[in-house]
């Protein structure tokens, strides 16, 4: 019977589970569960901190910018009004130099006083226009649509603008289109004809 009872407790206490951790285990467990939520919240702060960086990065940038994208914004419709100052400028030169004939004084000074206009504007908006004739050829800021024949004084210049080009602050708003001068090359020399009758170079 004794024996019975003895083999009883022994199968109970392999059929029982596996004692509890200790307060020093749970407290070890506790102490790495707290860590790893200490680095979990470093992380996002510093995700945070990053984020807030880039985003007051890209509003200093956007500030930055604000006046371009506002200044280059009028550049569209100040483009649009070129063709129409071309227009006038192309009447303007007609009637002035046709003036001697009479008859065109009137239409002249309107002109002069849409021009004095255009002007203003322009001058308002920080926009230039270009002053390349005699100028060396810039071929950023001018297109050659013609070449005329030049000289060692004109080589390489400009010599008329048929259409103005225009600077928008320190950028390119238009090119100017105009004639340049090019020098002719000289003729190559013609090669030295050998001498008839002319005594051959000793060893030849």
């Amino acid at each position: 019977m004794k024996n019975h009872k003895a083999e009883d407790k022994k199968a109970k206490a392999a059929e029982a589970p596996e004692c509890a951790p200790g307060p020093a285990t749970q407290a070890e467990a506790a102490a790495g569960e707290l860590e790893k939520q200490r680095k979990l919240a470093e992380d996002y702060f510093s995700q945070l901190q990053r984020l807030q960086a880039d985003f007051e990065n890209y509003r200093k940038r956007v500030e930055k910018e604000k006046p371009d994208l506002i200044k280059y914004g009028k550049a569209d419709i100040l483009i649009r009004l070129l063709p129409l100052y071309d227009l006038l400028l192309s009447a303007h030169n007609h009637i002035n130099g046709a003036r001697e004939s009479g008859g065109s004084e009137d239409l002249l000074k309107g002109l002069e006083m849409i021009f004095k206009e255009f002007s203003r504007v322009f001058e308002a908006e920080e926009l230039r226009p270009m002053e390349p004739v005699g100028k060396p050829y810039d071929p950023m800021a001018c297109e050659i649509l013609g070449v005329v024949e030049g000289t060692d004084e004109n080589d390489g210049l400009v010599t008329e603008e048929l259409q103005k080009g225009f600077w928008y602050g320190d950028k390119i708003l238009r090119t100017a289109k105009v004639k340049i001068a090019k020098k002719k090359a000289a003729p190559a020399p013609e090669p030295e004809q050998p001498q008839e009758g002319k005594p051959e170079e000793e060893g030849q």
